[in-house]
């Protein structure tokens, strides 16, 4: 299995925080690298999308992982960071490259596990 983090995960820390506007989240460099490489700001969206729900925003700490089903479809998955599930979607089509990415939401914040 090809992991995103593998390549982009080499940032310890974060130079810059970019914005998610009108939304009171933010992302790091290392998601921007992600997501720039990959063309995927649609991670972003999802992950945002799912915060106007009170049974995933109350969750301070989240673990994001994509993951690929087969050729060309995937499924993200959202825990608690104690394996429990606190969202799930099925992306039916991507032309994502990795087969599995893990982003962090940690108070507002997107990150790579190796920048927290």
């Amino acid at each position: 299995m090809r992991n995103a983090n593998d390549y982009f995960g080499s940032h310890n820390g974060t130079e810059n925080i970019y914005s998610c506007r009108p939304f009171p989240i933010t992302y790091t460099d290392g998601v921007r690298d992600l997501v720039e490489n990959c063309k995927a700001y649609w991670l972003i969206d999802v992950i945002i999308s799912y915060q106007g729900y009170k049974s995933v925003n109350s969750h301070r700490f989240q673990v994001w992982e994509l993951k690929r089903v087969n050729d060309d479809s995937f499924t993200i998955l959202a825990t608690d960071g104690n394996s429990q599930k606190i969202a799930s979607q099925n992306i039916p089509f991507s032309d994502f490259p990795y087969d599995i990415a893990t982003i962090w939401l940690v108070d507002g914040t997107m990150l790579l596990p190796n920048e927290y």
